[in-house]
């Protein structure tokens, strides 16, 4: 099989990148590294099965020979990057979801959206359905994303309607490991290189609100299933094991090894205050759930940021 993937040299799509070719596919990474690392890639440059294609996916684009599967996961995906970069984020998530779904057309793809639990904004039902709708504010500064991926389902829906494209959406929950980039603004980088640096950690609000982390190898695992399945409907992927962000820094301060000090600072406007996703979707349609626990997670994502802090 041949499989394009959008934003591949970022952190979830280099994973991927590394999952379809050891599936045996021939793999297409699309990205013009706004936000994307091309160290993430660097691995596979002499991989006879890939090819790196750069390209900003929100103008229009055409590939030659055959393509089965099409992965849009081209976007800036934390507050930091989306923040610096609003009308780009918009674009990928309009008009670049626009030129995958019609690449897809074009091929007869398989075509998968990687939207996000950010569509359910700060949420009113606990824990997260797809069968809620959200609360999201659309002009909110987190808006330009939240809106984007929202957008962007329902573009996809309606390619799959009116065209019969095989499309599948899954909406990704906080997802964390190795080649994540120190300084992209997630809670998991910032408490990490904090820690690992000897700073106080910082904590937003008082640290009640609430995430729930998924290893990222989890994550492409319950990807790489949704792909392959009749299902058209969005799919929460994400880990239910919740935890308060203070008690989160507290387990990375003890991981850490470091005496570390809180620090608080005002909550960030339209920060959600609880997220975690019901899964039961994911479990009976995939048979899917996460396998790494927290810890071993977070102990591989530390030697990680260790080691690019060293190098």
């Amino acid at each position: 099989m041949r499989t394009l993937i959008t934003g591949g040299a970022g952190f979830i799509g280099s994973h991927l990148c590394d999952r379809f070719i050891a599936e045996g596919h021939d793999v297409l990474c699309l990205d013009n590294f706004i936000t994307g690392n091309p160290v993430n890639i660097h691995h596979l440059h002499d991989n006879p099965r890939f090819t790196l294609i750069r390209h900003n996916i929100s103008n229009h684009i055409e590939i030659d020979g055959p393509i089965d599967n099409i992965l849009h996961f081209a976007s800036p995906a934390s507050p930091v990057d989306y923040l610096r970069h609003p009308i780009p984020t918009l674009k990928v998530g309009s008009l670049g979801t626009h030129n995958s779904l019609g690449l897809a057309k074009a091929k007869n793809a398989r075509f998968l959206l990687a939207s996000t639990s950010e569509v359910y904004g700060d949420p009113e039902r606990h824990p997260q359905r797809e069968d809620y709708w959200g609360n999201v504010n659309p002009i909110g500064i987190r808006g330009v994303y939240d809106e984007a991926k929202r957008f962007a389902e329902a573009m996809t829906m309606a390619y799959h309607r009116s065209h019969g494209i095989n499309t599948h959406i899954i909406r990704i929950f906080n997802t964390y490991g190795p080649r994540m980039r120190l300084d992209d603004g997630r809670v998991v980088p910032n408490l990490m290189g904090q820690a690992l640096r000897g700073e106080s950690l910082t904590v937003y609000g008082d640290g009640s609100q609430t995430r729930s982390f998924c290893y990222v190898s989890d994550l492409v695992e319950g990807i790489f299933r949704l792909l392959f399945k009749d299902f058209h409907e969005p799919v929460n992927l994400g880990n239910p094991n919740e935890v308060s962000i203070l008690d989160f820094a507290k387990e990375i301060a003890s991981l850490s090894g470091h005496e570390c000090r809180i620090e608080f600072k005002p909550l960030p406007q339209d920060d959600p205050k609880v997220r975690k996703p019901d899964i039961t979707r994911a479990r009976t349609l995939l048979g899917w759930e996460p396998k790494v626990d927290r810890q071993e997670g977070m102990r591989q994502t530390l030697e990680y940021f260790r080691g690019t802090m060293r190098a």
